[in-house]
């Protein structure tokens, strides 16, 4: 399950990454549904974190959505705000609101892994820099190209593809057992399998539009990122945390020359360096959550997940490594969590995009912003 090797920590790992891939889904989802209409009806509010999945289709509160019924949901942007309602009905197209009672059910139930397939190059985090297309077809869209690095495809029940139109990029629901859809794998570094995910002619009926090609898919899907790309460096910080963790217990029970190694200063300057990295990324990783929470604009958001993922993949994968370090040659056997840690930090310093394609988006962002 969790490789070609699997053992019972394996299956904790492919938890681990489907987790996130569902959510990734649900916020995409929520985010194509609200983006436009939602936005318009509301003005000013704009709700930092709405529910992943309606109640009324099987879901939970979550972040500032106080209530969902069958009419609508109560949005509270900010403290110092009243409940504002927005009509469900009227937030959504019908053919969107046929989808969500199509799957989100099963989704919420677990029955249903849903993955998203937006990338296709490597290191690039733009969702437009794709050659997938999707061209008109009587009331729908004929899908065609290849998406890579898709996390959870191995057991997934549809995909979420990005697409380019002449009216730009598109987000469409796509079954994994569609005619003209085909899944293979890579594995990566963790023993996980990333899906490459192959649609050939594959149709996409007006039904399977997520959200209509143009500016308000686009926005959906970079504001699901962004959120999603702080999850990442939220796992990361755990990994980090166990692997010192386990380090530090290490150098504390393992004797040489008659004392723990622990009480050797060299080797007291390497872990209290580490902890300041590990330090560092939960500070970045702490503003982030709360501005999230709190609501800012989208440029202020797009800065603030980039410069928290490229926090967590430096300082992740610098603890990890170093980690081996401390541990000596019992570091790089197999059976030692060591090497785990390390493995899994390799997969998510890089999975929604690696340090150094960060550092230039926050960068293209700040000059964007400066600009205006």
């Amino acid at each position: 399950m969790g490789g070609r090797n699997a053992r019972p920590r394996d299956n904790v790992r492919v938890v681990m990454q489907r987790g996130i891939s569902t959510t990734f889904f649900g916020l995409l989802f929520t985010f194509a549904a609200t983006s436009a209409a939602a936005m318009a009806m509301a003005k000013d509010v704009n709700p930092p974190l709405p529910a992943v999945v309606p109640l009324r289709q099987g879901g939970e509160v979550r972040g500032r959505i106080v209530g969902f019924d069958a009419d609508g949901c109560q949005v509270v942007a900010g403290a110092a705000r009243e409940p504002q309602t927005i009509r469900w009905d009227a937030v959504q197209p019908r053919a969107v609101l046929a989808l969500n009672e199509r799957l989100l059910p099963s989704v919420a139930d677990g029955s249903r892994l849903p993955c998203v397939a937006w990338q296709e190059g490597v290191g690039g985090v733009d969702p437009s820099a794709i050659a997938t297309a999707a061209r008109a077809d009587g009331d729908g869209f004929v899908l065609d190209g290849t998406k890579r690095f898709v996390a959870g495809a191995a057991g997934a029940r549809g995909f979420v593809v990005t697409a380019r139109t002449a009216d730009g990029l598109g987000l469409f629901w796509v079954d994994a057992d569609a005619q003209g859809v085909s899944v293979r794998h890579e594995w990566r570094a963790d023993e996980t399998p990333a899906g490459v995910v192959e649609l050939g002619g594959v149709r996409a009926a007006a039904s399977d539009v997520v959200a209509a090609p143009g500016d308000a898919a686009l926005s959906a899907f970079q504001r699901a990122f962004d959120e999603a790309a702080v999850l990442a460096a939220g796992e990361m910080l755990g990994v980090a945390e166990a692997a010192l963790a386990m380090a530090l217990a290490y150098m504390r029970t393992r004797v040489q020359f008659g004392k723990p190694i622990g009480s050797f200063q060299a080797l007291q300057h390497k872990a209290a360096d580490l902890y300041v990295q590990q330090e560092l990324m939960r500070a970045v990783l702490d503003e982030a959550v709360r501005k999230l929470d709190d609501g800012v604009s989208d440029d202020e958001r797009v800065q603030v997940a980039s410069r928290c993922k490229a926090r967590a993949s430096d300082a992740g994968l610098r603890i990890t490594r170093e980690v081996i370090q401390l541990h000596g040659a019992i570091g790089f056997t197999d059976e030692y969590d060591a090497g785990l840690y390390l493995k899994r930090a390799l997969v998510l310093s890089g999975w929604l995009g690696n340090a150094s394609a960060h550092r230039r988006r926050f960068a293209a962002s700040r000059r964007a912003a400066a600009a205006v």
